[in-house]
């Protein structure tokens, strides 16, 4: 009988323990990232494209994370695209598929050029590129 009462008294011990443990177990899901970028010229003639080069840095992998663009410009003319073709209208959300990619910018106008890209993933962290472009109004040699 000795022995069954230390084993009762035993188990509710090892009860005691597990339940002062914490049953919540905390999963990040959210990681910050950046979008990095190669250098990007800064004069465009009417109709020149430039390419931006575009490398995803994430601080950490989860694999439910999905990541979207959206750009606006605020000053000129132009229009950006995907390496896959996809012309992107200003201030619509579009997701990215991969971590490597690359943007094209192409110059409508002669005036100064702005962009604003915003990146952001679904659980609200934020990253953020700008670029200026100036018109190159430069002959060319023949």
């Amino acid at each position: 009988m000795k022995k069954f009462a230390s084993y009762i008294l035993f188990t509710l011990l090892l009860v005691a323990i597990g339940c002062a443990c914490s049953d919540d177990i905390d999963i990040r899901q959210g990681y910050t990232f950046e979008v990095s970028h190669l250098p990007v010229q800064k004069k465009l003639k009417v109709g020149e494209t430039a390419e931006i080069r575009c490398q995803l840095e994430r601080s950490g992998k989860y694999d439910n994370a999905k990541y979207y663009l959206r750009y606006f410009q605020s000053d000129g003319k132009g229009s950006l695209q995907s390496d896959d073709g996809t012309v992107f209208l200003p201030n619509d959300t579009y997701e990215l598929t991969k971590e490597t990619f690359r943007l094209y910018y192409t110059s409508q106008s002669e005036d100064q050029q702005v962009i604003d890209i915003y990146f952001s993933d679904n659980y609200q962290n934020t990253s953020f590129l700008s670029f200026s472009f100036n018109n190159d109004n430069s002959e060319e040699e023949e």
